[in-house]
């Protein structure tokens, strides 16, 4: 008996010890990066600080964001694609590098399918069109009318060509039958600045980035673009209720890790991604940003990916839109 209560206290002992190496072998030990490919102050480089700063503390390692701004993502995307599969540089995935590009670029340096694991859907929001205070126009029916009134002359910021704020301009323009101009950003914090400072005249940015600037009252919200008024934004009218029915032109945003990384790696990822998800004061900030609708499996994710490629590759080509030279 004594024999048998050994054994039994030392396999105990045993799977104790045991815990944290498993812990160990499905996370990085080392510090973690997560890319983004768009300038700081946009709303993936927002909601990618929030996850970076929890998983830091979770993880017990250094998890930090990295900027590489340019080509509406693709710069980042294709930096990360190269990485060691060994979860220590992550992607804050975006519509744009991973749903729009592949139409736009179609001979692009990575694949989507091939160069990426899918590990957790983060948000989807919608585009907040807005404007600066120095603009008369601050409803939609009058935004269309003021373009009429000056074809090619009202100028309407981007994220980046081929962005997905680029491609609800070109949405806009072909529900209204109106011409105007795109000017293109690395990102929405330079736009963001311009719009503010009267540089340009309107942009459908995306609600994490704009909403800062819209509760401080320096950008002025005019309508939304889901189908349903994201909660941070109830007063808020959408494109919808706005003249445009089937206007729907959001921006989502999740995690991937370079293709081929470890199962392991990101079913654990995934898991305590969903957890950060759950806590009260981020999910309180996603809200205030809009960002809803975010977790899930990693095989979720993946099938969301697929359907937002095709949805995008529709558009870019009923649209006529062309990428970068």
């Amino acid at each position: 008996m004594q024999r048998r209560n050994f054994i039994s206290a030392a396999g105990a002992v045993a799977a104790t010890l045991a815990a944290p190496m498993l812990r160990a072998q499905s996370l990085p030990t080392g510090p973690v990066r997560i890319v983004v490919g768009f300038a700081p102050g946009g709303g993936t480089d927002i909601l990618a600080r929030v996850i970076a700063q929890k998983l830091g503390v979770m993880w017990n390692v250094p998890v930090l964001v990295e900027n590489k701004a340019g080509a509406a993502g693709m710069i980042a995307a294709e930096y990360v694609a190269k990485q060691p599969s060994d979860g220590s540089t992550l992607l804050m995935a975006h519509i744009n590098s991973h749903a729009i590009a592949p139409a736009l670029t179609p001979k692009m340096s990575y694949s989507v399918e091939n160069d990426f694991s899918p590990i957790v859907l983060v948000g989807v929001t919608p585009n907040l069109l807005i404007c600066n205070e120095q603009q008369a126009a601050r409803t939609v029916k009058d935004v269309v009318e003021l373009c009429r009134k000056n074809p090619g002359k009202i100028s309407f910021g981007s994220a980046g060509n081929g962005s997905a704020q680029h491609l609800a301009l070109e949405m806009f323009k072909l529900a209204a039958k109106i011409e105007a101009i795109h000017v293109p950003y690395k990102g929405s914090g330079p736009m963001l600045t311009d719009l503010i400072g009267g540089q340009i005249n309107y942009s459908f940015d995306t609600m994490t980035a704009a909403t800062p600037h819209v509760k401080s009252g320096k950008a002025i919200a005019i309508a939304q673009t889901r189908t349903k008024r994201a909660k941070g934004h109830p007063n808020v009218p959408t494109m919808a209720e706005s003249g445009f029915p089937d206007f729907e032109a959001t921006t989502w945003y999740g995690l991937v890790g370079p293709g081929k990384l470890p199962t392991a790696f990101a079913k654990r990822m995934n898991e305590d991604i969903n957890k950060v998800l759950l806590m009260p004061d981020v999910a309180e900030k996603f809200e205030q940003y809009g960002a809803e609708d975010g977790g899930g499996s990693t095989e979720k994710f993946g099938d969301f990916i697929r359907v937002e490629s095709k949805k995008w590759a529709k558009v870019v080509k009923d649209a006529g839109v062309k990428g970068d030279a």
